[in-house]
């Protein structure tokens, strides 16, 4: 499997989330499967099935963050130098050229990106476009509205 491109702070991030469900939540849900089995009859025992469930989410999110982390190419932005260009791992500020209306943007790997925290996918339509753009310049893409255009306001690599 290739590598996957992912942000030093999505990573550090990742890591938080893993050693939280690994030093905290497994020995809680542990715990209270355990309380459970003490309260007898494992068939009509509601909290030992919510607990075993609980369980369940646990280990499959675990593996997940493992895989991801272990198929990641991390990236360090504050150590890019890109000489002004977008690239992965960049802060965009832009404009669109038709309302004016401003949106701020950071690039990221598939896995980290959240549109609601403006962090868009390195693979988004939008970030596409704006890869190897400059302060000036105007990036066309394709969004489910039709056709948009975004001038590049600033670039930062923080």
């Amino acid at each position: 499997m290739s590598k996957v491109p992912l942000t030093l702070n999505g990573a550090e991030k990742l890591r938080a989330e893993l050693k939280e469900l690994k030093s905290v939540k497994r020995p809680q849900v542990i715990q209270a499967i355990s309380e459970a089995r003490a309260h007898g009859d494992l068939k009509e025992n509601a909290e030992y099935h919510a607990a075993r469930e609980q369980q369940g989410f646990i280990e499959g999110r675990i593996k997940q963050i493992e895989g991801m982390l272990s198929h990641a190419q991390i990236i360090d932005v504050k150590s890019l130098n890109a000489n002004g260009k977008v690239v992965f791992g960049a802060t965009v500020d832009v404009a669109d050229t038709d309302s004016g209306e401003e949106f701020t943007y950071q690039i990221v790997g598939e896995d980290e990106a959240d549109i609601k925290q403006n962090l868009i996918s390195v693979t988004s339509p939008i970030a596409r476009a704006l890869i190897g753009k400059e302060e000036g310049d105007v990036a066309s893409f394709d969004a489910p509205g039709g056709a948009r255009e975004f001038e590049v306001l600033e670039v930062r690599y923080i």
